[in-house]
Formats: structure tokens, C-alpha cells, sequence
């Protein structure tokens, strides 16, 4: 904090306002948390004293002590004390300790009464970092050709991207560093789209981006940029003669993954798979 003037323990304001600016942040405390400085005035001839609360600058110069508490509803949580007397007795210290529970608790209710718990979001200003990890294959896909991909997403995302290998797992360790959570967010759709690897018998929603003859020109829409074909013959049980009669363009639907073409080594997946096949079903021979 930046305490300019004050008149009483800047301090135990720091740890106050201090709980309160981080609950305000997002940072997500167990419990909010206050202090107090309690002073003492006493005589040590009669042994009367009195226990202060809250001291001002004048208390603190002229009395017997300086005994910060700060702790949450729960109890405490650190203290620190100074004492201008050669010691102090137990009723005295049981006494101060019970005063500032009792201290703590009011200035703990009024803080709650402006903020009650941090909030679930950090401000949209704050600087953020998330950490991911990735295979040690796609480390350089990532990076791109000279650097390529990299610099173009931390220029269009406004974020730095930082890439480390682990030295045991020897996994990617990606450090994404911004304070535009979109910027974030585009990173890691792109981190999830560059290492998308569908599974055989899974099942992805896709959506139609280009309608063919042969098919359509699909794309899983929870990793964009990776697309594939789904061939007429595995669009329904029926035969279809023409694409549009069962799909079009924009259509969003689910297909399962069934494996690799063994030609083109590319994905296929299908649409009848995962519809009931027809009573009295005959397998055609394939279409061309």
C-alpha cells in the first residue's frame, strides 16, 4: 500500500483494505481478514491500566504498548507487539486479546458488509498467465517456421507466448501472458486446435464449411482449422444421390471418428454410424 498520512496503524489499514482490494481483484481468499492495534496506558504503582482500541498516533507515543492483531472470523492469524514496560501480565495480555477479537470482528462485519466474498473473476485489466501443456511433437507446429506462428498469434492476440520443454516428461510447457482474457482464450483454441487428434469410435460435432459432389468438407467445431471429409457413402443407410438431400452448408451435427483412410491417410468419420441402420438392411457394394 501507499499510506501518505496517517493518524493510527497503517498497517492493520493496510491488511484490511489490502483484503478487500484482493476479494475486489478475484483473488480467491479462504477468508476475508482484519486487523487492529491495541495500545495500553497503565500505572505501576496502583496497577491500574486500561486496554485501548484502535489507537491513535498519540496513544501509540504516550502509551505502554503497540500490540497488532489481524486474523479472520475464525481466529488469529498473526500479531506483533512492542512494549515500553519491562512486561506484561497475563490478565493484561488476556484482556488486550479479547478486546481486539472483539475489534476484529466489528471491522470484519463492515468489510463484509461492502464486499462478502472475492469475486469469481479477476478485472478484465489484470495481468494474466495461464500454463498448458502440449506433446513434444507439436512444439514446433506451434512455433512455425522461423518463428512464424508464434509472433503472428502473440501479435494478433496481444499476448506473449513463452515455451519450455520439461525435462523430465519432456512435454511443451506453454506460458500464455496477457490481460485480455479473448487474447488468452484465441491462444488456447489455437494450442487445442494445432494438437486435435480424434480418437477411432469417438463421437464430435461437426459443422459443414463446403459441400462437394463426393461429400462435404466438414469441420470439428471444438478444434476449428481441422477439418475433413465426410464421404456421400457414409452420410445415411439410404443411398444418397445427391449431398444437399442430407446435408448443407452450415449444418451443425455429430459423426464418429472410424480411422484412417488407408489411401489418403486422411480421417474418416461418419454420419449413418451413428444413425439406426434400417430393417432388412442390405450392405450396397461402395460408390465410386
Amino acid at each position: 500500500s501507499e499510506v501518505l498520512e496517517s493518524n493510527g496503524s497503517s498497517s492493520m489499514a493496510t491488511v484490511c483494505s489490502g483484503t478487500m482490494a484482493l476479494m475486489d481483484a478475484g483473488v480467491q481468499l479462504k477468508k476475508p481478514v482484519s486487523g487492529i492495534a491495541m495500545g495500553l496506558i497503565s500505572d505501576g504503582e496502583t496497577g491500574k491500566y486500561a486496554v485501548l482500541s484502535d489507537i491513535l498516533g498519540d496513544e501509540d507515543h504516550l502509551g505502554d504498548m503497540d500490540f497488532k492483531v489481524t486474523g479472520t472470523a475464525d481466529g488469529i492469524t498473526a500479531c506483533q507487539m512492542d512494549i515500553k514496560v519491562k512486561g506484561l501480565s497475563y490478565e493484561i495480555l488476556v484482556n488486550a486479546l479479547k478486546q481486539a477479537a472483539a475489534g476484529r470482528l466489528h471491522i470484519l462485519e463492515k468489510l463484509t458488509d461492502t464486499i462478502a466474498k472475492p469475486n469469481a473473476d479477476v478485472k478484465p485489466h489484470a495481468p494474466k498467465m495461464v500454463t498448458v501443456t502440449i506433446p513434444n511433437e507439436y512444439i514446433g507446429a506451434l512455433i512455425g517456421p522461423g518463428g512464424k506462428v508464434i509472433q503472428e498469434l502473440q501479435k494478433a492476440t496481444k499476448t506473449t507466448i513463452v515455451i519450455n520443454e520439461d525435462p523430465v516428461t519432456e512435454e511443451g510447457i506453454v506460458e500464455i501472458l496477457g490481460t485480455n482474457q479473448e487474447g488468452i482464450d484465441a491462444v488456447l483454441a489455437k494450442i487445442d486446435s494445432l494438437t486435435f487428434k480424434p480418437e477411432v469410435g469417438s463421437v464430435y460435432e461437426v459443422k459443414v464449411i463446403k459441400m462437394l459432389d463426393f461429400g462435404a468438407v466438414v469441420e470439428y467445431t471444438d478444434a476449428p482449422g481441422n477439418e475433413t471429409l465426410l464421404h456421400v457413402s457414409e452420410l445415411a443407410w439410404e443411398r444418397t444421390e445427391n449431398v444437399t438431400d442430407v446435408v448443407n452448408m452450415g449444418d451443425v451435427f455429430d459423426v464418429k471418428f472410424i480411422g484412417f483412410d488407408p489411401r489418403t491417410k486422411k480421417d474418416k468419420v461418419s454420419r449413418k454410424a451413428l444413425l439406426p441402420k434400417p430393417e432388412g438392411y442390405k450392405e450396397r457394394p461402395p460408390r465410386d
